[in-house]
């Protein structure tokens, strides 16, 4: 979803835009108004008074951004940036064409108290009806936008269940009663302490709270729910803590008693999202941050613009790698882990010999990457091309594909080949709490001489304890000199 505050921006852009056009468009239709007699009006409506003047533009920019504020400040105080999935139609359009008005009113008592009666009449109409539709218009096709994709479960949240079994069955009856499906849906549950692998509430029993851990990079989980029982044997919530707070994952604590206790006057002050549950949240840093977004959007501006810009370049390799081996594909289907333990499948250009895989076995024992990583500097799999590639990182280019779809950020820890979570040790999982990156610290602090994994990991934790959108374009600079100095391999 849009943060409230690039929200501001888009709506201050849209009611600028309104009043550039309605600015030009006010030569256009002067000599017709000026050709109109309204012998019935009175004096104040006369038609010089509706056609009137106005100064150059350059003078009339602190009124433009004055009514861009006024439309702002009214639509927040209509409630208007609250998430458009939430609010109806009507309400849409209603702040939507009341926003220019305002605006328009605000104009107008800015030119009375400067006594400046010249201002054309329609030029102010014409914004505040220029207004109200691009507002109205900009802001129904992102609601409508939004709906689509909530239908297309792109914003659903698989949330995982740990508790007594007791609880299990209410939350799941709770959950198919009062919260939507197409924002959250139930992963699973842990049971605790001797629960049964026999009791089925209709959902899927995962395991016990011990084995949360692994079972947070196994299966792709969003937000835990863990609810501490009313007596005796809540010791397992210190290590659900724990776990969550090493991957990154979102936790509501929930204490049972509040869920079945009955209250007459009191209630829950700070009810959360549509959950509307008893419950002490722990979330991971950044959470629902805007930073984020702006991290995204700049994803998406730069992997689409490189796309474009590089094109040229993406057709000449794929056309080297099929000239030099005719039976090659011009790309490596690359399946990896992502955030939170979420597969994808991204893609890279063929580097390798077509049976690879097949010879990875006989080479192990010359792997110089201490830990499940494999790594070899003269690996006899690649091709003279692909050592090319390598050497200037141009193989990399086609995860720009999965930046832009979303699996993949331009700076984050690298993805994990599945076969490699077997050989990471708990702490080492932290580093997929996040989404996975093209570029990260690692490879811009001198990549060819780390061969100890826990020393990788040990960088892509420091970049997601020490994240900020100025350390990604600091990465970003250091990347696009390794690659134009050919540090790669």
């Amino acid at each position: 979803m849009i943060p409230r505050r690039f929200f501001w921006i888009l709506d201050f852009s849209m009611v600028a835009f309104a009043f550039c056009l309605a600015y030009i468009l006010w030569p256009e239709y002067r000599p017709f108004l000026n050709g109109v007699h309204f012998e019935w009006l009175s004096g104040p409506l006369q038609p010089q008074t509706i056609v009137g003047t106005l100064p150059p533009f350059h003078s009339m920019i602190w009124i433009l951004v004055l009514a861009g504020i006024a439309a702002v400040i009214a639509l927040e105080i209509g409630e208007a940036y609250r998430p458009l999935l939430q609010q109806s139609r009507a309400r849409v359009v209603i702040t939507s064409v009341v926003a220019p008005i305002a605006a328009g009113c605000v104009i107008t008592l800015v030119l009375f108290f400067e006594k400046t009666s010249s201002w054309s009449r329609f030029f102010l109409i014409s914004f505040m009806v220029l207004g109200a539709v691009l507002l109205t218009l900009f802001r129904m096709s992102l609601r409508q936008y939004f709906h689509r994709r909530r239908a297309a479960g792109f914003y659903t949240k698989n949330v995982l269940i740990v508790g007594p079994r007791e609880v299990v069955r209410w939350l799941l009856d709770y959950f198919a009663e009062a919260v939507p499906k197409t924002e959250y849906r139930i992963a699973g549950f842990l049971g605790v302490q001797s629960d049964p692998h026999d009791f089925d509430p209709g959902v899927a029993m995962l395991g016990h709270s011990w084995e949360l851990g692994d079972i947070l990079i196994r299966c792709p989980v969003d937000e835990v729910i863990a609810v501490q029982p009313q007596k005796n044997g809540g010791d397992w919530i210190q290590s659900v803590i724990e776990n969550c707070d090493s991957l990154g994952i979102l936790l509501r604590i929930v204490p049972q008693g509040l869920l079945f206790g009955k209250t007459r006057i009191l209630r829950t002050l700070y009810p959360f999202q549509l959950l509307h549950l008893p419950a002490v949240v722990l979330a991971p840093p950044h959470f629902d941050s805007d930073a984020i977004f702006f991290k995204r959007l700049f994803d998406i501006a730069v992997s689409v613009a490189l796309l474009i810009l590089l094109s040229p370049l993406f057709l000449l390799i794929a056309l080297a790698i099929k000239l030099s081996d005719p039976k090659s594909s011009v790309f490596y289907r690359w399946n990896v882990v992502g955030r939170n333990g979420v597969r994808f499948t991204g893609f890279k250009f063929t580097t390798m010999r077509a049976d690879a895989e097949e010879r990875r076995k006989e080479l192990l024992d010359l792997n110089e990457m201490t830990g499940p990583v494999f790594k070899m500097k003269k690996d006899p799999r690649v091709t003279p091309l692909g050592r090319f590639l390598r050497k200037y990182s141009l193989n990399e280019l086609p995860q720009l594909w999965s930046v832009l779809k979303g699996d993949m950020s331009l700076v984050g820890p690298r993805p994990a080949f599945p076969h490699e979570l077997d050989g990471y040790g708990f702490w080492h999982k932290r580093k997929l709490s996040i989404r996975p990156g093209i570029t990260c610290l690692w490879q811009v602090s001198g990549r060819n001489r780390i061969s100890n994994f826990d020393d990788w990991v040990k960088l892509d934790l420091e970049y997601i304890d020490n994240w900020s959108l100025w350390l990604d374009f600091k990465i970003l600079l250091r990347t696009a000199w390794a690659v134009v100095a050919g540090t790669g391999s």
